[in-house]
């Protein structure tokens, strides 16, 4: 049986592009059959996805170097203990509008997902002050509201306008040329999968934690755990725990790898300074180039 992988769909998304990607580097990998791809309504969808074993791997972006964090990425897996970080890959991503029309001038309204229309921010308020934008639910999604008139337009990849022959009226419009998201793909923790990885890979760990009180300085002791052993935090942030206001949940990523002995050192003295503590994994990184997104 082929590997199974959710993402968010429908097909020409960015995370089906980063889902295609993962799926023909694992191919190259292990000699096996090329995955199934199955799309799902929601990023939370795709996780619970896997969550539920209806498929293997779920690819999910995580963080934008425009936008910053995917939320619904780091809620769903803090709220589904089942679930565990295989590895991380990063895509260049590069949006195009695409519109019937023949110009600028006759758009009225820009629809994509809240992330593109983040990430081409300045552009479409330069370029495009006329328009209202309309989030939806997909890049792909968006291009179901384009009309012949040329008034509607949408934000999504070359690779989605190619998928559907749809003409493409500006390319390369995001605020940032070196534009790229980074995506975890994620198995169940009961999981069978494990794929060897070039040496030279990364090895990050990703762990998220809540505070016993909200008091000055509760963050500080955490934080200096990491500090002491000298482990770099790459990222760190914190999300409402939806408890109540004024509690959060800090995640975090290391560049260490689990299975180290001050990296375990590391956990078991912070456990006893913070109420709640997940590891979601320890995994590579992997870096892909435009040809390898779709």
């Amino acid at each position: 049986m082929p590997l199974t992988i959710a993402h968010l769909g429908p097909a020409g998304t960015y995370a089906e592009q980063a889902a295609l990607a993962y799926a023909d580097w694992y191919s190259q990998r292990t000699q096996q059959a090329t995955p199934l791809l199955c799309p799902c309504p929601s990023i939370a969808q795709a996780l619970q996805s896997t969550a539920a074993g209806h498929t293997q791997i779920a690819v999910s972006p995580v963080e934008n170097s425009i936008e910053g964090s995917v939320s619904v990425t780091l809620d769903t897996l803090w709220q589904l203990d089942i679930l565990q970080i295989q590895q991380a890959l990063v895509l260049p991503i590069e949006h195009v509008l695409i519109a019937q029309g023949k110009t600028l001038q006759t758009i009225q309204a820009v629809y994509s997902h809240p992330q593109p229309l983040g990430q081409c921010q300045a552009w479409l308020k330069q370029t495009l002050p006329q328009a209202t934008l309309v989030p939806t639910t997909s890049t792909t999604d968006a291009l179901q509201y384009l009309d012949e008139e040329g008034t509607i337009a949408a934000i999504a990849s070359e690779h989605a306008a190619q998928l559907y022959q749809l003409p493409i009226l500006q390319r390369s419009i995001q605020d940032h040329p070196d534009n790229c998201t980074r995506f975890w793909m994620v198995s169940r923790k009961d999981s069978q999968l494990h794929i060897s990885v070039p040496q030279n890979s990364p090895i990050y760990t990703s762990l998220a934690f809540s505070l016993p009180a909200n008091v000055p300085g509760a963050l500080l002791q955490p934080l200096k755990i990491f500090n002491d052993r000298h482990i770099n935090l790459s990222r760190i942030e914190s999300r409402p725990s939806k408890r109540s206001l004024g509690e959060y949940v800090f995640f975090v990523d290391a560049e260490a790898a689990l299975d180290t002995r001050f990296f375990q050192s590391a956990l078991d003295e912070l456990a006893s300074h913070t109420e709640v503590l997940k590891v979601f994994g320890s995994y590579p990184l992997l870096q892909m180039d435009e040809s390898s997104t779709v």
